[in-house]
């Protein structure tokens, strides 16, 4: 059995008198493709946030594998879980768009940086040896998604589908242990949405990470994923292999109102 590397105790918040995310248990294992769905406003992106540190829990826990045992990381900030091997991608793109490629990709490794103030301040051998690494591994990563052509462009340039693969490109460059893709496959036609298809196994086999996926796509959703946790009113409906939560009748009649 695969180490559990991810895990939440009964996690919920409230907003005022709503409560988005409530008493929610979840967990992931390593090198594991997990797809969370649910209808609009089901509390899918919230629960990520509250994940990956964006927001702090109302009640319960979130706890991540340390690499000796789960850590309770309620009250660790976002940068911090990145150390920890946390990496996101956001519904809307957020691309430092007078930046070049290249440069977006050098940004995001900032937080593996290992070169000291000091070491930067002057200039240091070891800080000119630390960036020459860093410069050819981002080109390695560039060189693995097909865009080492456009290394020089200015993020802003590049075609949607692009952007939306240099987001994850720049989230991997973090040498995440966990990568979550929120709504990846929003506003692409469908052979972009096809490409981004490939790409996720693809990452999946290259990398050995675990990927927990939002999407609405479920021609997507059910290609990808292992597993399968259906939200509803911010509770666990339903979780299954995707053929588990094809059949499943809940399911059904959360999305279509009716159970045929």
């Amino acid at each position: 059995m695969a180490t559990t590397i991810l895990k939440t105790n009964n996690l919920s918040i409230k907003f005022g008198g709503v409560t988005a995310v409530d008493q929610v248990n979840i967990e992931a294992r390593e090198n594991e493709l997990i797809g969370l769905i649910g209808p609009n406003g089901a509390g899918k992106t919230t629960l990520f946030n509250l994940l990956t540190g964006v927001y702090q829990p109302t009640d319960g826990e979130v706890s991540i594998y340390d690499g000796t045992h789960l850590k309770n990381v309620n009250h660790v900030p976002p940068h911090r879980r990145a150390q920890l091997g946390i990496a996101r991608t956001f519904q809307n793109i957020r691309l430092f768009e007078s930046r070049t490629v290249l440069e977006n990709v050098l940004i995001a490794m900032t937080t593996q940086s290992k070169a000291r103030t000091a070491q930067a301040l002057f200039r240091t051998p070891g800080f000119y040896k630390e960036t020459a690494k860093k410069r050819a591994r981002a080109l390695s990563l560039l060189q693995i998604f097909d865009m080492i052509a456009v290394a020089d462009e200015l993020a802003s340039n590049l075609p949607y589908g692009q952007q939306r693969r240099l987001e994850i490109v720049r989230a991997l460059a973090t040498q995440p242990k966990i990568l979550f893709l929120d709504e990846p496959a929003a506003g692409m036609n469908p052979q972009e949405t096809q490409v981004l298809t490939d790409l996720i196994k693809q990452i999946q086999k290259t990398f050995k990470i675990t990927i927990i996926l939002i999407e609405h796509d479920m021609n997507l959703v059910m290609a990808v994923s292992e597993r399968l946790y259906v939200l509803e009113y911010g509770k666990v409906l339903a979780t299954g292999t995707p053929s588990d939560i094809q059949q499943n009748k809940a399911v059904i009649k959360a999305y279509l109102g009716e159970e045929g």
